[in-house]
């Protein structure tokens, strides 16, 4: 009896320590969390399980790493904010898997994509063929991203908190030297004081860094 009752009550604080932890994490849906959360996630019930199948175990050892784990995890998001390359590092960088209606083969083999879930994510979202796609990102969370021909065709960055993308440049056929090029020609000497920036409608739309404004 006494064991239920140690039980009951780790299992009413667990929950109110998880949910505290979760609302700290941040506002995110489920197909939305990165690495890092996800393996915060699985570490945590693993943890809390022990509490709950421990009862003669103090209940500091399970709360010890989970309080670990909050400042691992919300340390990372606070460098995923300053930093691009650790947010690429960590949930990497969307992969451009259709273009014009074909499918790139070298970029599914390097992201080991296959064919059946192309075609799958392609019908959940109503494309009944490849030739209608004009582009198709396969996102860091798994989702697929489709842009038909007729539709408003997607923005890349091509300069992220002051980091030029290379590969988004490449992607619009450009050269980082056209880009510093083309931002000198507005009034923007240095491109790691642009905050975004991006290739709409044929011209580069930017926003400086708040210290540069």
């Amino acid at each position: 009896m006494n064991d239920l009752l140690v039980i009951g009550f780790r299992t009413v604080l667990l929950y109110v320590l998880i949910l505290l932890i979760l609302r700290i994490m941040g506002k995110r849906e489920v197909g939305e969390l990165g690495v890092i959360d996800i393996v915060v996630f699985i570490i945590m019930a693993e943890v809390a399980a022990f509490a709950l199948d421990s009862p003669d175990k103090k209940l500091i050892q399970s709360i010890v790493p989970m309080t670990i784990l909050l400042v691992i995890q919300y340390g990372s998001s606070l460098i995923s904010l300053k930093s691009k390359k650790f947010r690429d590092l960590v949930d990497g960088d969307p992969s451009l898997i259709i273009e014009h209606g074909k499918i790139l083969e070298s970029e599914m083999r390097k992201q080991r994509y296959n064919l059946d879930d192309l075609f799958q994510q392609l019908r959940e979202q109503q494309v009944g063929s490849i030739h209608e796609v004009s582009y198709a990102y396969l996102e860091p969370s798994g989702n697929l991203s489709v842009f038909k021909h007729d539709d408003v065709q997607p923005v890349l960055a091509l300069i992220s908190d002051g980091v030029i993308q290379s590969r988004h440049v490449k992607l619009i056929g450009q050269t980082e030297e056209w880009l510093e090029n083309e931002l000198q020609g507005l009034g923007v000497s240095d491109a790691s004081h642009v905050f975004y920036c991006s290739y709409e409608n044929g011209k580069l739309q930017y926003q400086l860094k708040e210290q540069y404004q």
